[in-house]
């Protein structure tokens, strides 16, 4: 508990923009990162670190969610997409039946995670992530940052779109018969191009996770069946970090990912149609088509959605587009007002100008007389 109560994750990347209190907060975090280290074991630092932070970043919000829209359901229907159909469901046992099954895949992600990095930790004899009292260097988290999310989006992509929901894999189209064939080599080809296994995972995602044809809410983001779950969610956020390995990935990075992949999924998860920004809006509003269709959006962020046609209810570029205009518009908005308060400025000057040299004339005058 003591471990919980003093993990300072957050407070090192939510300092003040003052130099002198960023300065006095990163010490501060150095100070009790460093003391955790020395203290605990880089296991007990790595697991109740993402037990924490999904907990804050996607337990608390999913309740607080969930209570808005069940309990201003009339407000919560105006910016939902989809509008009502988007609202969670009123029954308390089905309610209470997601909230468990989701709790449970919260314990057994954990449970999993820390069984693989302590198995990986004893064949290796070496912990899985950089764990020392060293911070790593600002420009070390932004390239792995940028390659833990491109694995991610990746593996997401690939498992979601052939696995979750049975889609023939590219390199099984060679099995597809075209022409003139007889029926049986017809139905061994689709036999052969679709596994049992494949099969039984989209049953398996398609009836938990899947069970209403409706833009979804935060809480179901854990309330899968627990295999398709973990390959869902837990595979393609922890094995690009295994990847790593070798390149010396810090603990401190891998649970800056945790929390920014896990505060990305509520709000992308949450239904709503009111988030700001092209990133967090477009993945919610695909996400939402996603689950209202059963169809397309497989990926994270959309990118490989795009590549491969798959997007549903609008693609990334399109959100980069409406942005991209967003942008020019108001640059052009700002232009014509400052050209609006310019002429405004010279036209006030020039009437002090005009009232300053009519006095002076008449000052002259009263003078001769």
């Amino acid at each position: 508990m003591d471990l919980l109560l003093s993990l300072p994750v957050l407070s090192y990347f939510s300092g003040s923009l003052t130099s002198w209190s960023t300065s006095l907060n990163l010490l501060f975090f150095y100070m009790t990162w460093s003391t955790l280290v020395l203290s605990h074991s880089p296991l007990e630092v790595e697991i109740v670190g993402v037990a924490a932070l999904r907990a804050a970043l996607w337990l608390v919000p999913s309740l607080f969610f969930l209570a808005f829209d069940t309990l201003l359901p009339s407000l919560a229907e105006n910016i939902k997409h989809n509008g009502a159909s988007a609202l969670p469901p009123r029954d308390v046992k089905a309610l209470g039946k997601t909230a468990g099954l989701a709790l449970f895949n919260f314990a057994l992600e954990l449970g999993v995670e820390a069984g693989m990095s302590l198995g990986l930790t004893t064949i290796l004899n070496n912990s899985v992530f950089r764990t020392s009292t060293t911070l790593p260097l600002p420009w070390q988290i932004a390239k792995h940052l940028a390659l833990l999310f491109t694995g991610r989006e990746i593996l997401t992509y690939y498992i979601h779109r052939y696995l979750l929901h049975g889609h023939p894999a590219p390199a099984l189209h060679l099995f597809r018969y075209s022409g003139s064939s007889s029926s049986s080599s017809s139905k061994s080809k689709r036999t052969r191009s679709k596994p049992k296994y494949k099969r039984s995972l989209a049953a398996l995602h398609s009836t938990y996770a899947h069970a209403r044809p409706a833009p979804p809410y935060s809480l179901l983001l854990k309330a899968d069946h627990p295999f398709p779950y973990l390959l869902h969610r837990l595979a393609p956020l922890y094995l690009p970090a295994l990847a790593l390995h070798p390149d010396g990935l810090h603990l401190l990075t891998y649970l800056l990912f945790v929390a920014l992949v896990t505060l990305e999924e509520t709000l992308a998860l949450s239904g709503y149609a009111v988030l700001p920004g092209i990133v967090v809006g477009g993945m919610a509003r695909r996400t939402a088509a996603h689950y209202a269709t059963d169809k397309g959006n497989f990926g994270s962020w959309g990118v490989l959605d795009w590549a491969y046609g798959a997007s549903v209810g609008g693609d990334v570029m399109g959100d980069l587009r409406d942005e991209a205009e967003k942008h020019r518009v108001r640059e052009r908005g700002e232009r014509k007002a400052g050209e609006v308060g310019g002429l405004v400025s010279d036209g006030i000057d020039g009437l002090r100008k005009g009232k300053r040299s009519g006095r002076t004339r008449k000052g002259k005058g009263g003078n001769g007389e």
